[in-house]
């Protein structure tokens, strides 16, 4: 799990080095913010399964959990679109 998450945070410059050649500079993640998206995932997936014996067992659908959900979504989404920026 954790290859795909340090390759999608990891952020590439190109520039011209020396001599013309152009050079790739790669910049990996800091290890906090690995940690963050990593539990930041797994809370959406468990509060996902909330929601779904939530449904299951009452019939009715949770406004709180998927708010929460959706919170979590967006903080994902923002902070692997915002480290490729």
């Amino acid at each position: 799990m954790t290859s795909w998450i340090r390759h999608a945070l990891r952020k590439k410059i190109a520039r011209k080095g020396p001599k013309g050649k152009q050079q790739i500079i790669v910049i990996e993640p800091n290890e906090k913010l690995v940690l963050m998206v990593k539990f930041a995932i797994a809370m959406t997936l468990c509060l996902t399964g909330l929601e779904i014996a939530y449904m299951a067992f009452l019939g009715q659908w949770s406004h709180e959990v998927f708010a929460v959900i959706s919170g979590l979504v967006g903080t994902v989404s923002g902070v692997l679109i915002g480290r490729q920026a």
